[in-house]
């Protein structure tokens, strides 16, 4: 009798100590995270220009990333949309209009510790950068539909896809931010 008394703890420990293994592997894993973009420049600026900020820190954390631009960021990304739509065509965005600010660029420098010159400057131009770095940005065509926005105006960053796509990046996401 005395034998199974200590069976029955020893193969609780054994469990407890796999699982704890199992729980810090998944911990220690890169994660799939969605930065799911909503808010257009126009509306609030402090929430669309952190999302490149998380992203970057995200890849260098080593983690997959995906921004989805939906709702109104879609006219932030679109050439001749925003600040100078009424006056004349651009062939800008408004992302690419808007610089990032030199306290931003410097902080981002030593946090990121790249020199100073590698840190874009505008927001049009870090969507680029991340690209370039892996992450990859998609824009919600039924939105840019919505506000009359022809696909091929979107930056080149940014790829236009349909609703069931958009419907697989939230699903296979471990993690979705939304701005």
């Amino acid at each position: 009798m005395r034998r199974t008394s200590y069976v029955v703890p020893m193969f609780l420990a054994i469990g407890l100590l796999l699982w704890t293994a199992a729980a810090e592997a998944q911990q220690n894993s890169p994660a799939r995270l969605l930065i799911h973009m909503k808010t257009s420049l126009a509306e609030d600026d402090a929430q669309i220009c952190a999302v490149p900020n998380l992203a970057w820190a995200a890849v260098k954390a080593g983690h997959q990333v995906t921004i989805l631009v939906d709702a109104s960021a879609v006219t932030s990304v679109t050439r001749g949309f925003g600040w100078f739509s009424g006056i004349f065509r651009s062939d800008s965005t408004a992302l690419d209009r808007a610089a990032l600010p030199e306290r931003e660029r410097q902080s981002l420098s030593e946090q990121m510790n790249v020199p100073l010159e590698k840190v874009p400057q505008n927001y049009g131009a870090y969507l680029d950068f991340l690209q370039k770095m892996g992450v990859e940005i998609y824009g919600n065509r039924t939105m840019m539909l919505l506000y009359n926005i022809d696909p091929s105006r979107v930056a080149s960053a940014v790829t236009p896809i349909p609703l069931d796509r958009m419907v697989q990046l939230f699903e296979s996401a471990d993690r979705i931010i939304v701005y």
